[in-house]
């Protein structure tokens, strides 16, 4: 059972007549609501009627199937609602003018919407209210600074208005469009009760339990996913100490994180009874940045920073393997206003649906809900270690629950968070203390994730100056894996809190999987007094010569359970893509590579583990050379995984073969041959010899000058091997057969 959904992210504000307003948000109030307001009545838009019987019955009978994924609160109508086909106009006497329009979803228990398209000039501002005269507003410039989609979140009832104010002076210059309006047909209200839902197990995070963990605690917040659900997730640090908003949720929550919006300190101000809090400390929209359904991980960067009265903090992290001694969760169970429960016993490391974990066997106080999907998992040490995918338990059923490793996820993070140790402690952006002598590396830009027949990659970081002092002159040190560093030094005048763009040399780099690594150091030429900001580190794929190769997937009507990972065979990520939207069968989604030679994995899972065919849709898939090469036919019958080596043996750039070819005698062997070489070659050059499924069985240095080599692959099983030899730009590859 994956841990998504329910609940309304306003009842609770309705129930103590709180202002809706969102730090996304800047008060004020519409004309549409004032005495004596000169504002036509502004259309309806109607939206069809919802058959919610039919809608709940389905939502249970995929319940009773065993079908993961979303507990549906509302059905999403698809719209094109703009300021040009929609609404109404009004001019007033000093030129400003007021578009309106009022959206009606009969027998809806409340309605909220996403613009798709939504700019808004200096000085604009747009409203949205109900009948009952509650106000979420004002949306301005700064409500999604540069982003174009904004998702707003419900009001109670079946019939809103939107108004967009716009001044004279940028008369023209707004967009707007509403592209999906939902229509809520059960009752997440619950007659304005939109807390204390939760099973009566549950710790409000007020309570004495929750003393230790009052850092952990600010860090968590309530997502709106998708329109019509909820999950959990947490502001998470980077090795930079410097508050970018990362914010670490589960990889099955995906879709449409554009427009989520983000709730902060929702908290009982009271241990018990439960009782309502403002709901007003939001962030709308966020970029993902890196996701897997390997671990259930997925790591988002918000596109406003939490501001400094929300008193947020930075969860610190452990990425090692060790299991917890014992674990502690925080949450928004069943939407609920947010918890902490605890086990007292070791975790231990599973794999669950296809995806490496911790097992929770049992919650000794608390548990976890519907809602609770993408909530941390902390060890005894205060450190996250992953994230909440699913699981039974419950305050009735209190066992199993399953979180993706942080560890397994981490070198997916390395380009976002940093490379640091093994732990890093968290960031509170309200209690930092400034030192002199502290430059921070806060970027990295110029080096693409993946090279295609290039191998020269020129990157650039940002210096920031966190010290007191101006900062005129750093040391800046660059590699490439274990390759020899080089060294430049940046001078200018930074004052603090101030940063610059640094270019570094053009870095020319080998082939495979890469990291490069920029460490800055000796600000004005004194020790730097927080070393823990001065790294950044990225992984990137080089592939010269490389040969284009496309994944083709057919789709199932389940494209969220999909997602899919692209791996050298010694365990290096290259590519990951997916989940897809649902309701998409026979849809063909195509994602290019470019690979040198050389062998490689590729996985697919599915989240519920049913693969993606047959009995949902008739989904399979390809990868195939764009020369025509076929690599990969698959039918899509799996269940959580389908994991296919294949190996590149030739690229579509013509190799460096004027020096010959190698030659394989005998072939077929027995399990002993000869390898000739070319007689022209210098250097140490080095022969590598795989099976089948790309593992690697053989590697030797051969040293420059050698013309015949001995190969013994006398333990080997029978069957087709792979041999490739290197020697500075030379590369040849032929097959030998084993058979004995």
């Amino acid at each position: 059972m994956n841990r998504t959904l329910t609940l309304t992210t306003v009842a609770a504000a309705l129930l103590c007549g709180l202002s809706l307003q969102a730090q996304v948000s800047f008060g004020g109030r519409p004309m549409g609501l004032s005495k004596n307001s000169p504002l036509p009545k502004a259309p309806t838009a109607v939206m069809p009627q919802v058959d919610a019987l039919s809608l709940i019955a389905e939502d249970e009978a995929r319940a009773a199937e065993g079908i993961k994924g979303p507990y549906r609160f509302g059905f999403n109508h698809e719209t094109n609602l703009s300021l040009e086909n929609s609404g109404v106009w009004h001019e007033l006497e000093n030129g400003d003018r007021i578009w309106s329009l009022a959206i009606e979803c009969p027998g809806a228990f409340s309605i909220n919407f996403e613009f798709n398209d939504y700019v808004v000039p200096s000085g604009a501002a747009v409203y949205v209210y109900n009948e009952q005269h509650e106000v979420l507003g004002a949306f301005m410039a700064e409500s999604n600074p540069g982003h174009t989609e904004l998702g707003v979140t419900q009001l109670a009832g079946d019939k809103i208005t939107v108004e967009y104010h716009e001044p004279a002076a940028v008369r023209g210059e707004g967009r707007l469009r509403i592209g999906q309006v939902t229509h809520a047909y059960r009752d997440i209200f619950n007659l304005a009760k939109g807390f204390n839902t939760s099973g009566a197990c549950n710790n409000n995070v007020i309570c004495p339990e929750g003393d230790p963990w009052r850092d952990q605690i600010r860090s968590v917040a309530m997502i709106t996913v998708g329109g019509s659900g909820f999950c959990t997730g947490q502001l998470i640090n980077n090795c930079a100490n410097d508050g970018t908003p990362y914010f670490l949720t589960a990889n099955h929550c995906l879709g449409g994180n554009n427009t989520w919006v983000f709730r902060f300190n929702w908290n009982s101000p009271t241990c018990t009874p439960t009782t309502n809090a403002p709901t007003n400390q939001t962030v709308s929209g966020s970029q993902l940045r890196a996701n897997s359904a390997g671990s259930d991980m997925a790591l988002l960067q918000l596109n406003s920073t939490p501001p400094a009265n929300y008193n947020v903090f930075y969860t610190g992290w452990d990425n090692t393997a060790t299991p917890p001694t014992r674990s502690t969760t925080i949450h928004h169970p069943d939407g609920d206003i947010k918890k902490i429960s605890f086990d007292l016993d070791p975790a231990t490391a599973v794999n669950w649906q296809g995806a490496a974990c911790w097992r929770i066997a049992n919650w000794e106080d608390g548990t976890t809900e519907p809602g609770s999907s993408g909530a941390g998992l902390w060890n005894q040490n205060g450190l996250l270690i992953g994230q909440l995918f699913g699981g039974q338990a419950s305050c009735s059923n209190n066992v199993n629950d399953y979180y993706g490793r942080f560890n397994v996820s981490y070198p997916l993070l390395t380009n976002w968070l940093g490379s640091c140790g093994n732990t890093l402690q968290g960031y509170d952006p309200n209690n930092t203390a400034q030192l002199e002598y502290d430059a921070a590396l806060t970027e990295m830009s110029g080096v693409p994730a993946s090279l295609c027949n290039q191998n020269t990659i020129n990157p650039s970081v940002i210096i920031r100056n966190n010290g007191t002092v101006t900062l005129t002159s750093l040391t800046l040190t660059y590699q490439i894996g274990g390759g020899a560093p080089g060294n430049v030094v940046w001078n200018g005048s930074l004052a603090t809190g101030a940063t610059a763009n640094y270019a570094l040399p053009a870095i020319n780099v080998g082939n495979g999987a890469q990291t490069i690594t920029v460490t800055a150091s000796l600000p004005n030429g004194q020790a730097d007094q927080n070393p823990s900001n001065n790294v950044r580190t990225q992984n990137f794929n080089v592939a010269s010569p490389g040969e284009y190769v496309n994944l083709a997937i057919t789709l199932d009507n389940y494209g969220s359970e999909t997602t899919w990972q692209l791996a050298t065979d010694e365990g290096s990520i290259l590519y990951t893509g997916g989940p897809y939207q649902d309701g998409q069968n026979q849809t063909v989604v195509n994602n290019q590579w470019c690979l040198g030679t050389g062998c490689y994995v590729f996985t697919l899972f599915d989240d519920y583990g049913d693969g993606i065919c047959c009995e949902y849709g008739n989904g399979s898939y390809t990868i195939n050379s764009l020369g025509g090469t076929n690599y990969v036919t698959a039918n899509g019958q799996f269940t959580e995984t389908d994991v296919r080596p294949f190996c590149v043996t030739a690229t579509g750039i013509e190799e460096a073969l004027a020096a010959g070819r190698l030659s394989i005698a005998p072939n077929p062997s027995t399990g002993t041959f000869m390898v000739a070489l070319p007689g022209n070659l210098s250097g140490t050059g080095v022969l590598r010899v795989r099976d089948a499924v790309g593992k690697l069985v053989l590697e030797q240095a051969v040293a420059g000058g050698v013309e015949l080599l001995p190969v013994d692959l006398f333990n080997q099983q029978n069957g087709i091997y792979v041999v490739e030899f290197t020697a500075g730009g030379f590369r040849a590859v032929e097959r030998v057969l084993l058979a004995r």
